[in-house]
């Protein structure tokens, strides 16, 4: 066996001069070299864990970077977690993963053993972060309890007393706090607390999918509803009427605003709240997943000094994220950059930002009315809704103005005809539309465990890849599953894009109120790429797979 200061050398970790010096040092303090080392700031508490777990051949665990699996967290209690700084991780072979601080504790393996009804296969972490792992992991079932004993009597109680004063109880306020914590931590967009006959079930949206996350006592619905409400400043005595809110949390030194909607249903209030990253508004459009022929003509479009840009897709397509990553391309402190928006998602440093209030009287079309009056340059609209927003906006663009803005349809071609179709003159709409691109957010493949494979003929035939009879069987990428991406095979999100040029040929199509059909065909002669298109591509690349293409484009 290796001692441990030759495989700390031999990691690149010490050079022999310090082995040489702390060997020294324990010669004359008589303490552990490990502990010599980490005193005298050569290696790490993590380097050293690692060192020793080399040296008697287990695994080291880093828990700041392990995607943990609920499961085996909840294998044995809590109590026995504590006592032996153990934390089930995972599952290997048929056998419970735990990080152990101590893992030649024979009898922690043998009490694990005993509730978890199967084999440990013991991993070494540090006890630092086994002990905070601890602490955030099982910290959901002990503040349950707690809340399940707190809230008994306000259950259902319409006297808001109680409720307030539930509300301020420490054990809903860990609660809610950690419901956001972990919401954020698991790159959640939207997390959704929905109150059933018997209880409360929590899930968080990852990646564009609804994961179920918790189910909890429903005698704590109403104490963690109106915490939520009294954080967003909604208005807690109303139950019978939506309400929208927003509040602001710091996350692991991060500011993250939420964005909540309280909607009344049969079993009680459930509360849906947006994540709204700032992280996110700052992304160059390089990060968003152009194919290089795509951003060329996407970018000559908003290099423009007037003319109007579409992005249109589905909610919760990106089409926002795309706008503010344009956003931050075209703003420069030469340009007055004004933006209507319904609400404002994500603030902007040097952009002037206008937030709709129809109640006030504000609406976007009032409110675009008073912005060109304000010597813009540069105007984003949140949406267009309806004729007078739309013909306000195509206005602006043909009066100096570049317009950024968002419609919803299926593809890019499509945008002409709803333009027409809400009222504005077809030679408007092909005079001052300059471009459309039209978006989907596809799952991206996890990089840490997707493996290549062919697929059959009849894949890819049922798919549409472009693969004809004879030619070779392409190899694609899928993703098997690992703690990474919780066993989903995916991690991350990538965007796939249709760039229409509105050219003079697709100008005229407009004016003669042509199919979507025909403007499609043209379109694709003209070079644009349909969504399916750039999809394969991605697939082709290894970036994604032919399932999560179909699952978002038609």
């Amino acid at each position: 066996m290796k001692l441990l200061g030759e495989i700390l050398v031999d990691d690149g970790l010490l050079t022999p001069d310090q082995l040489f010096q702390a060997t020294q040092e324990q010669k004359k303090q008589g303490r552990a070299l490990g502990r010599i080392l980490v005193d005298l700031g050569m290696v790490s508490e993590a380097q050293l864990v690692a060192a020793l777990a080399a040296q008697i051949g287990l695994p080291f665990v880093d828990l700041s970077d392990y995607a943990v699996d609920g499961t085996a967290v909840a294998a044995f209690p809590d109590a026995v977690a504590r006592r032996y700084t153990a934390l089930g991780i995972g599952w290997e072979d048929g056998k419970i993963l735990v990080a152990m601080a101590d893992p030649a504790n024979v009898i922690a393996l043998d009490d694990i053993r005993s509730y978890t009804g199967v084999d440990v296969k013991p991993v070494v972490g540090t006890r630092a972060d086994i002990s905070a792992a601890i602490n955030r992991f099982h910290r959901v079932d002990s503040d349950l309890d707690d809340l399940t004993t707190t809230l008994d009597a306000a259950h259902e109680d319409d006297d808001l007393t109680h409720v307030r004063e539930a509300v301020d109880d420490a054990p809903i306020v860990k609660f809610v706090n950690l419901l956001i914590t972990q919401a954020v931590q698991d790159r959640a967009s939207d997390i959704h607390i929905e109150p059933a006959e018997r209880e409360l079930r929590v899930r968080y949206r990852i990646d564009g999918v609804l994961h179920e996350v918790m189910h909890s006592p429903k005698t704590i619905a109403a104490g963690v509803v109106s915490r939520l409400k009294i954080m967003a400043e909604m208005n807690i005595a109303e139950r019978r009427i939506p309400q929208d809110g927003r509040l602001s949390v710091t996350v692991n030194g991060r500011k993250i605003d939420l964005r909540v909607a309280s909607l009344p249903t049969v079993w009680g209030e459930k509360i849906v709240m947006r994540i709204l990253d700032n992280s996110t508004a700052s992304l160059n459009l390089s990060d968003l997943g152009f194919r290089p022929s795509s951003y060329e003509r996407y970018s000559a479009s908003f290099q423009k000094p007037y003319g109007m840009i579409l992005v249109t897709g589905p909610t919760g397509s990106g089409k926002s994220t795309t706008l503010y990553a344009t956003l931050n391309v075209v703003s420069t402190p030469d340009k007055n950059v004004i933006t209507v928006e319904d609400p404002v998602e994500y603030r902007l440093a040097g952009i002037n930002q206008v937030q709709v209030n129809p109640k006030a009287g504000l609406t976007f079309a009032g409110a675009l009315r008073s912005i060109l009056r304000s010597d813009p340059d540069v105007v984003l609209i949140g949406e267009v809704r309806d004729h007078e927003t739309a013909q306000i906006a195509i206005e602006a663009s043909l009066t100096g103005h570049l317009v950024l803005t968002t419609l919803h349809t299926n593809d890019a071609p499509s945008a002409v005809s709803r333009l027409i179709e809400m009222g504005i003159e077809p030679f408007l709409v092909g005079s001052s539309l300059d471009c459309v691109l039209a978006q989907r957010l596809a799952r991206r493949l996890c990089t840490k465990c997707k493996e290549e494979y062919v697929p059959t003929p009849e894949e890819l035939k049922s798919a549409r890849y472009p693969w004809q009879d004879g030619m070779e069987l392409p190899t694609l990428m899928r993703g098997v599953g690992c703690q990474n991406c919780s066993k989903t095979g995916y991690k991350g999100r990538l965007a796939l894009h249709e760039v229409m040029i509105v050219s003079e040929q697709i100008e005229r199509l407009a004016v003669e109120r042509a199919a979507t059909e025909t403007i499609t065909r043209t379109a694709r002669e003209e070079g644009m790429t349909t969504l399916r298109e750039d999809g394969m591509a991605k697939v082709a690349s290894g970036d994604t797979t032919l399932e999560e293409i179909l699952r978002v484009v038609v």
